[in-house]
């Protein structure tokens, strides 16, 4: 039976008449179908024990996650084991870090027990450092994220990037959509353009560009209202993830605070950091 139908007397036709309870069960049928849309996403594991029951599955394919949190909250070691879970499965990883050296973020990983040498010897991943007082970070960044074909990227972190000028040589080299991005010689010399901004926007259009799923670290100061330092890569960023600290309780929590196509727990769970890394309890 259709959803219209029409009504018909002796010699006198009605108009079609909605048939409400028909409609109703069919819009049912439609929302529960668009849920399982959702449930139906690709997902990448986030490889942190115990988070992707409350993700449906873990992050969605393709998307940029913000990790923020204050210092010694875990954000790199939350990186690590997105990035291992990666490696276990034969994916391709890139970790570009700007605030520690390679082999600081290697002995730091081998002391939670994960080993990335045997992967990096596989060419399985690539751990970068990127300096910033090099003039061309930015092709440098950006020529390993879109030619690199990474499954896995982590950008740790994003706040010393969205602080520095900007230099790129012949841009459109990089096939990055930049015809809504703001252009500096749109604005005159006695003009400061909205540098956080532009910087942040171009990061994260290189790495939607990309087919990687991706994390991006950001401090977060104590007491601050915003989720990042910069007060931005949250509204940019397809999810965020917060970690935070109570010293007088001394205890650890986790919080998604935003993951798009995705149902979600706003509950901060609490975490702690031992052998392997972070895990949800």
């Amino acid at each position: 039976m259709d959803i219209f139908t029409r009504y018909e007397g002796n010699s006198e036709k009605y108009k079609d008449k909605i048939n409400i309870e028909e409609v109703s069960y069919k819009l049912l049928e439609i929302m529960d179908a668009s849920n399982l849309e959702v449930g139906r996403l690709d997902r990448v594991g986030s490889g942190i024990n115990g988070l992707d029951r409350f993700l449906q599955g873990g992050f969605p394919k393709k998307s940029i996650t913000l990790v923020s949190g204050p210092p010694g909250g875990g954000k790199s070691i939350f990186c690590f084991q997105f990035l291992y879970e990666g490696v276990k499965n034969n994916e391709k990883c890139l970790f570009l870090t700007l605030d520690k050296k390679v082999e600081g973020l290697l002995e730091q990983s081998r002391q939670l027990g994960i080993d990335f040498q045997p992967a990096i010897e596989q060419n399985l991943i690539k751990f970068m450092f990127l300096d910033i007082n090099q003039k061309l970070i930015y092709e440098t960044m950006l020529n390993e994220i879109l030619n690199g074909e990474y499954d896995r990227i982590v950008l740790d972190s994003i706040t010393p990037l969205s602080e520095m000028p900007i230099y790129i040589r012949n841009p459109e080299d990089f096939n990055i959509d930049t015809s809504n991005s703001v252009k500096y010689d749109d604005y005159s010399k006695n003009t400061s353009p909205p540098t956080r901004r532009l910087h942040l926007l171009y990061i994260m259009n290189a790495l939607e560009s990309s087919s990687a799923t991706s994390l991006v670290t950001s401090e977060l100061p104590s007491g601050s209202k915003s989720l990042s330092r910069d007060g931005i890569s949250e509204f940019l960023a397809d999810g965020v993830i917060t970690l935070s600290l109570d010293p007088m309780m001394d205890r650890r929590k986790l919080s998604i605070m935003k993951m798009r196509n995705t149902k979600h727990t706003l509950k901060p769970q609490d975490i702690v950091i031992d052998s392997g890394g972070i895990k949800i309890i």
